[in-house]
């Protein structure tokens, strides 16, 4: 739930229901706890998923911390982070991944997964994600595959073509 709430603080998205705590609902559409985060996380690619408790358990410090220096009041029902309000989440993940930090590279990279699950689903083949609505992928408008599931861009990136076809090019592609 702590880290469903940093990962939303990091990429709203709205509420899955009206009693999800960790989803602030700041945000229409899915943000990265809907673009799979957590799975990310818990990917062993990262090199993160042995340490996701203590990474829990540190950001729910730093919260208690935040929260007793400005006289705010928790609900002990979740853990601090996630009794933060979004905009309490959002100034703590400011200082956590400030370059005067003395944890900053700890914070910055769970950030970057974050914003990784959203923007690139790195944890799911792109077909897959795709035919699931992957929230990232269709709010960055990715386009969907083929009928035959092979992606073909219909125009070109930059709006014109980079550079002109070779006179020996084959149709195929492939160069004489």
């Amino acid at each position: 739930m702590t880290l469903e709430a940093f990962a939303d603080t990091i990429v709203p998205g709205e509420k899955r229901s009206p009693d999800d705590r960790a989803v602030a609902g700041v945000s229409a559409g899915g943000g990265a706890v809907a673009a799979g985060a957590i799975e990310l996380l818990e990917t062993p690619a990262t090199g993160i998923s042995t340490a996701l408790d203590d990474y829990a358990e540190a950001l729910n410090r730093h919260a208690r911390a935040f929260a007793d220096g400005r006289g705010l009041a928790l609900d002990d029902d979740v853990p601090p982070f996630v009794a933060l309000g979004f905009d309490d989440r959002t100034a703590l993940a400011r200082e956590l991944t400030s370059p005067r930090h003395p944890e900053k590279e700890l914070w910055v990279l769970l950030t970057l997964f974050s914003n990784m699950a959203f923007d690139t689903a790195a944890h799911l083949h792109t077909t897959d994600a795709m035919a699931a609505g992957h929230p990232g992928l269709l709010a960055m408008g990715f386009f969907q595959p083929g009928e035959d599931a092979l992606w073909r861009f219909p125009d070109f990136s930059y709006g014109r073509p980079l550079a002109e076809i070779h006179p020996d090019t084959t149709a195929t592609g492939s160069p004489a």
